[in-house]
């Protein structure tokens, strides 16, 4: 299967350092941090990868790199065979590409303008690109939008802060559907809502994909969503990729010890009483990694070669593990 969306290497450096006179009174070193470190992945054409992993572990620094938000420090993003970066100096090329990935973000109302309507909200891309032949044209292709999403024309004419925070997420991905872009990135899009909400936006996103061909980067801390909309799941700890793999495969038979504390947290309805090991400790501070495993302070497998040997995504029984103990085989698998 064609890769739609294909990253290498990607990195993202922030300097993070107090101003240059602070520095120099107190002597203190210039600080960064590595929000995302060597990740790697593709997704093909109509598929969906959902990256999940703990609050600061970079996912929405991917998410933000792969649209254009952020320039990485190292690696590449292609698309559909295209490399992004190069295409920075040459704004045409560039601006048509982004008419083809758009991102819905985390929070409905801080991603859509108070003061607009939503007609002007949705029909800004339309505008920006070309895509609008007149005012009447405008609203018709506004209201086919909102229609698609399940909201009423007539809801074109309201305000954001009228509807309520599932209404305002479809006008988000009402907004994201206008130029017709062939790969979405979901930034964490139902977070913000309850859960019999969440279902019906996560729902006309899959009615959406089925029917547009949509390629989608799905964000989320919520395991059951992943569940319900992916088909390849990346759980990233720290900035890395420590899990890759099928969905059926990495809820079956999760083989990093992190995925396996992540579904452990995961409530258990059927009270079925299977042994669980508790996620141990916080997440590290990003400012001051660990050596070698980032993951090695918490983990039970830990071993001295982890607190001194940074390990590798390789593949293992059909998924991509980055952990020595299960390539040493001191994990049952």
């Amino acid at each position: 299967m064609t890769a739609l969306v294909q990253v290498d290497d990607l990195a993202k450096v922030f300097d993070v350092s107090a101003p240059w006179l602070n520095r120099v009174v107190e002597r203190k070193p210039r600080q960064f941090v590595h929000a995302v470190d060597g990740v790697s992945f593709a997704i093909a054409k109509g598929r969906t990868l959902a990256l999940v992993g703990e609050s600061g572990c970079g996912k929405s620094t991917v998410a933000r790199l792969l649209v254009g938000l952020y320039a990485p420090t190292r690696g590449s993003v292609r698309f559909d065979g295209q490399d992004t970066g190069e295409l920075r100096a040459a704004p045409a090329r560039l601006r048509a590409l982004r008419r083809r990935m758009q991102m819905i973000f985390q929070d409905p109302y801080a991603s859509l303008n108070p003061r607009w309507k939503v007609l002007d909200i949705v029909g800004e891309p339309l505008r920006e690109h070309g895509l609008a032949a007149g005012n009447g044209a405008l609203h018709d292709q506004v209201g086919a939008l909102l229609r698609s999403v399940g909201l009423a024309t007539a809801d074109a004419e309201k305000f954001p802060h009228q509807f309520s925070g599932g209404q305002r997420q479809r006008i988000s991905i009402a907004r994201a559907l206008a130029t017709k872009p062939e790969f979405l990135v979901c930034d964490e899009p139902t977070s913000a809502l309850d859960v019999s909400v969440q279902a019906q936006v996560l729902n006309i996103m899959k009615d959406l994909q089925r029917e547009q061909g949509l390629t989608y980067l799905f964000i989320s801390h919520n395991l059951a969503v992943v569940r319900h909309v992916s088909d390849e799941v990346g759980v990233m700890y720290l900035g890395r990729l420590v899990e890759l793999a099928p969905k059926a495969e990495l809820f079956a038979r999760p083989r990093h010890p992190y995925t396996r504390m992540l579904l452990d947290a995961i409530p258990d309805i059927h009270m079925s009483g299977a042994s669980r090991t508790p996620v141990q400790g916080e997440v590290p501070n990003p400012l001051n990694p660990p050596s070698g495993c980032a993951f090695h302070p918490r983990c039970p497998h830990a071993n001295p070669r982890c607190s001194a040997e940074r390990p590798a995504l390789q593949p293992f029984s059909g998924v991509q593990v980055a952990c020595h103990a299960v390539q040493e085989g001191r994990i049952a698998p």
